[in-house]
C-alpha cells in the first residue's frame, strides 16, 4: 500500500520518540526532528509506509550513532510477556479450539507496537492479553484452520519484540517442524531481530532466519536471497503486523495477515474500526480495499 498523508505525523512522532529514549537532551531532540523534518519532503508517497518509516530510523540512527534505540524496551517486554506464557498456555491447551485461541493470543501480543502506541506498561499488556478472546474480532478462522492443515512448509514473519513470545504459542499449535520463522536482519523500531528471538526461546523449538532488511516490514526486493527463497519456498505464510500487512497486502502469494489495527488509515483499509483483531487472507485484503 501506499504511504497516506495521515502517516507522516506518525512517523515524525517515532522519530522523536526514539530521541529520546537515546538522551534526555532537548537540544538534541529538536536538531533530530529538524533533520527529520528536512529529509520528509522529499519523501515519495508511493512508497509504502515501512519503506518511509525504514529511511527516517536509518537516518536517526546516523545522527546519533546509536544502532538500535529500543535495544532496552525490547528486551524488558519480551521478559514481561516471556512471564505471561505459560497461564496463557494453559488457556490454549484448554480451549475448544486451541489453534484459533492461540492465534487470538497472538495478534492480541500485536498490541506491543512502539511505532504506533508507544511503550505499554505491564499491566496494560496483561489487561490485553487477558482479555484478548473478548475483543473485537475479524477473520476468516475456518480457512486458516484449513490452510494450516494443508501447509507443509510455513513461513512466520514476526513482527514486535515481546509479541514474539506469543507466537511461540501459535507456532506449537501449527507444528514447530513445519514452520520457519524470519525476523528482521536489523533494528527497525521495536521489531524483532534473531537476539530477540533467541531471548525468548524460539531458536529451542523451530528454525529463525533473518530476511537480511530494517525494514519494519518485508520490503522483498530489500530482503536477502536466502529469505527470498524461503518465501518462495513457503505454501503457507503467516505474516504479523501491520507492517508486514502494508507491505505485502496485494503480493499474490498464500499470506494470512494477522494484527491489531491501530491507526485510521488501516481501518479505511479494511473498512474495520481501530483496536479490531484481524485475521484474513490477501484475498480478501484486496476485496475490501478502497485504495
Amino acid at each position: 500500500m501506499q504511504t497516506s498523508l495521515d502517516c507522516i505525523p506518525c512517523l515524525l512522532r517515532q522519530a522523536l520518540d526514539a530521541a529520546r529514549l537515546i538522551t534526555p537532551d532537548p537540544m538534541v531532540h529538536e536538531q533530530i526532528l529538524r533533520e527529520v523534518l528536512h529529509w520528509a519532503h522529499q519523501m515519495d508517497l508511493n512508497q509504502s509506509p515501512p519503506f518511509m518509516a525504514q529511511h527516517f530510523h536509518r537516518r536517526l540512527r546516523e545522527l546519533t550513532g546509536v544502532a538500535d534505540p529500543y535495544h532496552k524496551v525490547k528486551s524488558q517486554a519480551n521478559q514481561l510477556c516471556n512471564a505471561l506464557v505459560p497461564l496463557l498456555r494453559h488457556d490454549v491447551l484448554a480451549s475448544k479450539n486451541p489453534l484459533l485461541t492461540a492465534a487470538r493470543i497472538a495478534i492480541a501480543g500485536n498490541m506491543i507496537d512502539m511505532a504506533a502506541n508507544g511503550y505499554p506498561s505491564h499491566n496494560e499488556i496483561e489487561k490485553s492479553m487477558r482479555s484478548a478472546l473478548q475483543a473485537n474480532f475479524w477473520g476468516e478462522e475456518q480457512r486458516f484452520i484449513q490452510e494450516v492443515a494443508r501447509a507443509k512448509n510455513v513461513l512466520y514473519l514476526a513482527d514486535n519484540a515481546g509479541e514474539i513470545a506469543f507466537d511461540r504459542l501459535l507456532i506449537e499449535q501449527i507444528s514447530p517442524e513445519k514452520v520457519t520463522v524470519a525476523v528482521r536482519g536489523f533494528p527497525a523500531i521495536n521489531d524483532a531481530t534473531l537476539i530477540e528471538a533467541n531471548e525468548v526461546g524460539l531458536d529451542q523449538i523451530v528454525k529463525v532466519i533473518s530476511n537480511g532488511s530494517d525494514a519494519p516490514g518485508t520490503i522483498l526486493n530489500d530482503c536477502s536471497p536466502k529469505f527470498r527463497k524461503a518465501f518462495q519456498k513457503a505454501d503457507l505464510i503467516i505474516a504479523k503486523g501491520q507492517g508486514n500487512f502494508e507491505s505485502l497486502s496485494h503480493h499474490p502469494a498464500n499470506i494470512f495477515f494477522l494484527f491489531k489495527i491501530k491507526c485510521p488509515v488501516i481501518a479505511v483499509q479494511i473498512n474495520q474500526p481501530i483496536g479490531t483483531q484481524v485475521l484474513i487472507h490477501h484475498e480478501t485484503c484486496i476485496r475490501t480495499s478502497p485504495l
